[in-house]
């Protein structure tokens, strides 16, 4: 049994090396600057215009957090955001960056930013499919996601209907796998070993406590979830960020260091650890990449299948709030952890060699004890504990959209129920192998939705032209909505004649 378990680990890490080597990295990496220059660099040249109608929308426009009746199955466009951004704002956030300090240096997060540029454009454009090529399920919900613009944009194109329908079906089957480790097991275990390091809690306990509560909202759905992590997802956020930007302040100081040694480790003008200059921004740009693309998700094709439940009908509309989630996710909280580390003291700015000998999480615990002494272990244990929870939450949908996909709409409560139990094992087993498995699939995810994302990207850029010529520019022109949007609107303006 040892000898297969050991073959097993070989294999995953083989495939897991080229799923996650430099070809999958330059493939994801060159479908955000694909996207980047055939929308004209819309991330750039129409920020202005996509901060005001996505987070700048939450305080003016009523339409953009208004909750849908109780027999709609929609969720608002802030719901959608929340519950995307609770399934990419986790463990990698704390404890990916720490990783990518510790083995690509300081370096490594100018290629974090990089990745996550080019990726505003890549979940830009998964979430301008998504609700173009959406449709509706047995319960009136939206579905949609890789697999619907795989199988009706990709299928649609002469000669490729099997192979859209062949990818699409892969992708499902990758997602559903991916979200029991990814999504499930790897994240409670964190918070499980988390919990039991810093106040003594036993594993299982949390396991079954977390268990139980996970049950109560996934077992209720979309809707559920998303009213959920609306309201959880800003308090966590706005606490870890409000103490994060503390620790900057306090060393204030250490903010332009930083800056230096940030942009001198990505291009070697100084060696990592000390190390030779050439080794090091290599690892810098392999880790910053990597911590980029698991960050925010771009390119998997994992939250479109959230933002395509979106009460919109304006494709580019929800595309913006794809370009907002890479830059809250990454720009934003992922840069805050790393400058808390980076000003911490615990790196030699000069060298960017890690003094301390904590890793991973530890190392931003460390970080925060600095300022806040041995409150701040404690408050990563529990930053770590509603990061962790609500990535939980976000990809239990996402796993249940892929095995609705797979294997009808009735189906999808018996993967919920399998999916709360998983939570116990997560908890109290050691899972290394199940979480390389894991990771493998969700970086597997990539390959079918980037052949989607690549093959459709002229769909994307008039559907982002169209858009800006009209709401932008002001030209008088029809709009470029979903057959069915398109079907929905035209009877509602008739309703509206007759009445």
């Amino acid at each position: 049994m040892g000898d297969f378990l050991s073959s097993v680990e070989q294999v995953n890490g083989a495939v897991n090396g080229f799923v996650w080597g430099l070809p999958m990295l330059v493939l994801l990496v060159g479908t955000g600057i694909l996207m980047t220059i055939l929308t004209r660099v819309f991330q750039i040249t129409h920020i202005k215009h996509w901060i005001k109608n996505t987070i700048g929308g939450i305080f003016v426009d009523k339409h953009v957090t208004a909750h849908t009746g109780k027999d709609d199955m929609q969720i608002s466009q802030f719901q959608s955001l929340c519950t995307a951004l609770a399934a990419t704002i986790g463990t990698g956030n704390i404890a990916g960056v720490a990783a990518a300090i510790l083995s690509g240096g300081p370096g490594a997060i100018f290629w974090m930013w990089i990745v996550a540029f080019f990726g505003m454009m890549t979940n830009f454009s998964e979430n301008v499919l998504g609700i173009y090529y959406r449709r509706r399920n047995e319960r009136n919900e939206w579905c949609g996601g890789a697999m619907y613009y795989l199988k009706y944009g990709l299928g649609e194109k002469k000669g490729c209907a099997q192979i859209g329908a062949f990818l699409a079906v892969m992708f499902s089957v990758f997602c559903v796998i991916a979200s029991f480790g990814i999504g499930n097991m790897s994240q409670i275990n964190s918070i499980a070993v988390n919990m039991n390091s810093a106040f003594g809690i036993p594993t299982l306990f949390t396991g079954v406590i977390l268990m139980a509560l996970a049950g109560l909202v996934i077992v209720g759905g979309l809707k559920r979830i998303a009213s959920v992590t609306e309201r959880l997802v800003p308090f966590m956020a706005i606490i870890y960020l409000v103490c994060a930007i503390a620790i900057v302040v306090v060393n204030y100081d250490k903010i332009g260091p930083v800056f230096v040694s940030i942009f001198k480790g990505a291009f070697g003008m100084k060696a990592v650890g000390g190390g030779i200059v050439g080794s090091g921004v290599a690892y810098a740009m392999q880790w910053g990449m990597k911590r980029g693309v698991f960050s925010n998700e771009a390119g998997l094709g994992s939250s479109v299948m959230v933002h395509s439940s979106s009460n919109v009908r304006e494709p580019v509309v929800q595309g913006m709030w794809g370009i907002f989630e890479v830059f809250a996710d990454t720009i934003i909280v992922c840069t805050l952890t790393a400058f808390a580390v980076l000003s911490s003291g615990l790196v030699n700015l000069d060298t960017g060699e890690v003094i301390s000998d904590a890793v991973s999480t530890a190392l931003v615990a460390e970080a925060f004890s600095t300022v806040y002494g041995k409150a701040g272990a404690a408050f990563i244990a529990i930053a770590i504990l509603f990061f962790a929870f609500s990535t939980v939450l976000g990809w239990s949908q996402y796993g249940s959209r892929g095995f609705e996909y797979l294997f009808g709409t009735k189906s999808a409560k018996y993967y919920r129920i399998v999916f709360v139990l998983f939570v116990v094992i997560g908890a109290t087993m050691d899972l290394t192998l199940a979480w390389d498995l894991s990771d493998t699939f969700n970086g597997m995810m990539a390959i079918p939705n980037l052949i989607g994302v690549i093959a459709l990207s002229g769909t994307v850029m008039k559907i982002t032209q169209n858009y800006v010529d009209r709401k932008i520019k002001g030209k008088k022109i029809k709009p470029m909505l979903s057959a069915v949007d398109e079907i929905q609107e035209l009877h509602e303006q008739e309703i509206q004649k007759v009445s």
